[in-house]
């Protein structure tokens, strides 16, 4: 089994991490969260001091970071995998990024003679923790075709969009779906809880129709119980929300729905909410309804 390294062990990283240690992978990890490495080490992966050290003892090195200046320093930066990395080596980047950024990244690392693979994914943590996320992958066939079962053990629904990019591209597409359908049950939810009918069987209703959707089964409950704890911070979909609002602007197509969501975003943001779950958009049309899920 090839060597694999493992950067960034944040509430995403270091569940799929574990899988890839408990499969039996040997695995060497770096992440500037101390307590993460210690938890991976206690499961048998192998601490490294930076990101160089990482990919010198890899075959294969993933990277699953916040944003695109994280993963641009992981890469190329100070003491980065691109100073350690191997020809022959393939970089797998599961963060959020740039489809743009993405490109170029996979471009540099060629001339270092090293593939890359951009392959996001959605599930939030939940299904990092269950093993069970969606991954949407950018590269070359023959190259996801090798990587296929390490990511088997991260997630279930793993599908090869096309080339470099690409799958940040799909990336992109999930989170208007995800923002955009967090929203429509936010305002059907508030608006039944405000007149008055009990807004716990209105969802079970609404869960046995054609508006059934795992965000109104797992978000709509978050929002009757009040649960905001992150499983995917606001802050981090606001960051993919930009991402395909530039997108658009880029290639010339309106988003507007989208930007109203960012909107809701930015104001629950600026409420201090930046670390919720992005469940917590409802908080923003709770204000301007002046009433509360459940509530008054």
């Amino acid at each position: 089994m090839a060597n694999i390294g493992f950067i960034g062990l944040g509430i995403m990283g270091k569940p799929m991490a574990g899988h890839l240690v408990k499969a039996g992978y040997t695995l060497y990890v770096y992440d500037i969260m101390h307590e993460s490495v210690a938890e991976l080490k206690s499961l048998g992966a192998i601490p490294c001091r930076n990101s160089k050290e990482v990919a010198e003892n890899s075959e294969i090195v993933i990277l699953m970071l916040p944003d695109t200046p994280d993963v641009e320093e992981a890469l190329f930066g100070h003491d980065g995998v691109s100073a350690g990395i191997k020809p022959g080596s393939t970089v797998i980047d599961m963060s959020s990024i740039s489809p743009i950024a993405t490109r170029k990244f996979a471009e540099k690392l060629a001339k270092l003679g090293a593939e890359m693979l951009d392959a996001p994914v959605s599930g939030g943590q939940l299904g990092a923790q269950n093993a069970a996320l969606s991954i949407m992958v950018g590269g070359k066939a023959e190259i996801f075709e090798q990587i296929k079962p390490i990511f088997e053990k991260m997630g279930k629904n793993i599908v090869l969009i096309g080339g470099n990019g690409d799958g940040q591209v799909c990336k992109v597409a999930n989170q208007i779906v995800v923002a955009l359908t967090i929203e429509a049950i936010s305002e059907a939810l508030l608006l039944a809880s405000k007149a008055g009918a009990d807004v716990t069987k209105v969802r079970e209703a609404l869960l046995g129709g054609f508006a059934q959707s795992r965000i109104l089964e797992v978000h709509g409950e978050r929002m009757i119980k009040r649960t905001f704890q992150p499983g995917f911070k606001i802050k981090l979909h606001q960051k993919d929300l930009n991402l395909a609002l530039q997108t658009g602007r880029d290639i010339g197509v309106s988003l507007p729905n989208t930007a109203t969501a960012q909107e809701l975003f930015n104001a629950v943001s600026a409420d201090g909410g930046a670390e919720l779950d992005h469940s917590a958009m409802v908080q923003a049309l709770e204000r301007l309804a002046n009433f509360t899920i459940g509530g008054k």
